[in-house]
């Protein structure tokens, strides 16, 4: 008889776009290991459970991840498929990130309405209602295009886009991250892509990428896991999880980034972190942009420190002291 093949189960969300995503993690398995089998486990987690609530207004910041934690602590999933923008910066003490995969595009994007003309955030007209129930989008909203209302919007994607293309939807557009229509295959959707140049709009920390995570003791998974990583990504998104832990704004912070490598002079590259922290109503603002030089996981942690008290000293720490004054006092 031929030896049973070492069996591991990665778990993830149940919705199509996290058992898409997973699917792409276990595809670069299966080629990076043919002798393993990977098998898949979803599970429905809180987040998923209550799409009424806005986003802003749940007190728990793991919306996405507990219930899988708790699979993959009791031994059920050897690990977890996440979209690493809903992660807590925080993670149990047993638990830790592995190697990232290549990162998806992670711009925001404008969709708008099926019907409608418009080509840019800067065409929708005055009073049009933005679909979002993000605050880190809604207040770069406030701040560059203050003439647009907001309204909240949760759900998939494809749920989303219902809400957003209905008949009687008050929406003239919405702003979704471009990397989960890419990987559903709605790029015809796309109305713009959204950046700090063209918009004045930047992303969500770890925006497009997938985080695999893991067991702290499993070096194993982690060893497997260094196959089908990508050191770029990783530093990238380390280096960004580690400004806003600094912060700690937590996952409704309104806090946007915008990472690239760059060539420096003496012909290594560089990571330039862009970072934003604006209130809500997009009066108060704290910008900056940091080069710096990562080449591990200690310096992007390093890298992420230096860029969060970068942001203080423009101002940033007033601004979320007075966005939880407000949250507590509600």
């Amino acid at each position: 008889m031929a030896p049973t093949k070492k069996t591991f189960t990665i778990g993830t969300r149940s919705s199509k776009l996290a058992l898409l995503q997973t699917d792409l993690v276990q595809a670069a398995l299966r080629q990076a290991h043919p002798d393993y089998e990977f098998k898949i486990l979803s599970k429905e987690t809180a987040g998923d459970l209550n799409t009424k609530i806005a986003l802003r207004d749940f007190n728990a910041k793991n919306l996405w991840t507990e219930e899988l934690e708790e699979l993959m602590i009791a031994g059920k999933v050897d690990f977890i498929v996440h979209s690493l923008k809903d992660v807590p910066t925080l993670l149990p003490d047993t638990c830790t990130l592995g190697p990232m995969m290549p990162r998806e595009d992670n711009r925001d994007v404008l969709v708008v309405k099926q019907g409608l003309p418009y080509k840019s955030l800067a065409e929708i007209p005055a009073g049009s209602v933005v679909g979002t129930s993000s605050i880190r989008r809604t207040a770069q909203l406030a701040r560059k295009y203050p003439h647009l209302k907001v309204q909240d919007i949760r759900g998939n994607i494809g749920t989303r886009l219902a809400k957003l293309d209905a008949e009687d939807s008050p929406y003239a557009c919405a702003i979704l991250a471009a990397a989960g229509l890419l990987r559903l295959e709605l790029a015809d959707r796309i109305t713009q892509y959204l950046d700090s140049k063209n918009a004045g709009m930047l992303y969500a920390v770890g925006q497009g990428a997938l985080g695999i995570e893991i067991r702290k003791e499993d070096t194993d998974i982690k060893e497997m896991l260094d196959q089908i990583g990508h050191q770029e990504t990783t530093f990238s998104c380390l280096a960004e999880r580690s400004l806003l832990r600094t912060l700690e704004g937590g996952c409704s912070a309104p806090l946007g980034v915008e990472s690239e490598w760059i060539q420096s002079s003496e012909g290594s590259k560089k990571l330039r972190m862009r970072s934003v922290v604006v209130s809500v109503d997009g009066t108060k603002c704290a910008e900056v942009e940091v080069d710096g030089d990562v080449d591990s996981t200690e310096s992007a942690e390093a890298f992420g420190i230096k860029v969060a008290e970068a942001l203080v000293a423009e101002g940033a720490g007033e601004i979320l002291e007075e966005i939880q004054r407000n949250k507590q006092a509600k």
